[in-house]
């Protein structure tokens, strides 16, 4: 089992001097993956978006790894790009050391405008990790909605008023649409749950072809909570369920992490500043008991998923 003791010996391959805002869980999640990644040496793509603009302003760099920039919606195709001309070299005997390839987005680069990339990518099977660091927004640009944006959020494409009671889609199931790609690995996690978090990295950076981490990162400016909150946020998200813990491998689902108490959604919703109008009225109680009723609907999914093709169904 991994140690936390044992992560502080590593070397600190996102440093300091970066221009994150106070409480960015975006940089927690990459600081804790490259930590995790370690003792294997990796190269990394990064698309634009919050990370790039925070870490990597010229002439200064937060990154200690070799990292590509990429464009918005690149990063898979970039990242398959990388691990191509990797196992050409190493073909060659150019190269001899055992590379990991990682590609970084946030979800409007993974969910949307990045989708047919990261698909074209999987389906080629090429060996490399890809990281959605999820803040279920666009948050570089203005906090616009996208599609891993949750029912009932407030953005400023879907603004809470009189006309809409904020988002009102459900967002899409990244999770099952990667899957679908038969991929080698894909789990889903967050900053709080830091073993959880880098036991899946090494998983994802050892198994034997395309890997997945959805990666759920509070942002203080987008959901307009506390800095001092992400990580309690961080914990909420998974023990209300909103955020399960779990992960695909070898066919098999297996949840994570299966909370003592399940807390009702409103505990996550409550500390956030962009759910704010659900608690003003009898309309946004109704959002909140759709989006209850969607959890509730997601996880008895998943527990089903993983009975029927488990550790245990796999035994039987």
């Amino acid at each position: 089992m991994l140690k936390l003791q044992d992560l502080a010996k590593n070397q600190e391959l996102f440093s300091h001097g970066h221009r994150a805002c106070a409480g960015c869980g975006e940089a927690l999640a990459v600081r804790q993956i490259l930590l995790a990644a370690q003792p294997r040496p990796v190269v990394t793509a990064m698309a634009t978006g919050c990370l790039e603009i925070f870490s990597s302003i010229y002439p200064h760099s937060a990154w200690q790894v070799p990292m590509i920039h990429t464009a918005f919606e690149t990063a898979a195709s970039t990242a398959a790009g990388v691990e191509a001309a990797y196992r050409f070299a190493k073909k060659k005997g150019l190269i001899s050391d055992d590379i990991r390839i990682i590609a970084f987005a946030g979800d409007g680069g993974t969910y949307d405008i990045g989708l047919q990339a990261l698909s074209g990518a999987l389906e080629r099977r090429h060996r490399f990790l890809y990281v959605c660091t999820n803040n279920e927004a666009y948050m570089n640009t203005g906090i616009q909605r996208s599609s891993a944006t949750p029912y009932g959020a407030d953005t400023t494409t879907s603004p809470a008023g009189r006309v809409l009671p904020g988002k009102i889609q459900h967002r899409k199931n990244i999770m099952e649409i990667v899957i679908a790609h038969d991929v080698a690995y894909a789990a889903q996690t967050t900053v709080f749950f830091w073993r959880d978090l880098a036991t899946k990295v090494q998983k994802a950076l050892d198994a034997p072809g395309p890997s997945f981490l959805n990666v759920l990162v509070p942002c203080p400016l987008g959901w307009r909570h506390l800095p001092s909150e992400t990580v309690k946020l961080s914990r909420l998200a998974a023990d209300t369920c909103y955020w399960p813990l779990y992960e695909y491998e070898n066919g098999r689902y297996k949840v994570n992490y299966t909370p003592t108490k399940k807390l009702p959604v409103e505990e996550f919703l409550k500390p956030q500043g962009r759910f704010r109008h659900l608690f003003s009225g009898e309309a946004g109680q109704q959002v909140i008991a759709e989006l209850q009723r969607y959890v509730d609907e997601q996880w008895e999914l998943l527990l089903r998923k993983q009975a029927l093709f488990g550790e245990e169904s796999a035994k039987a």
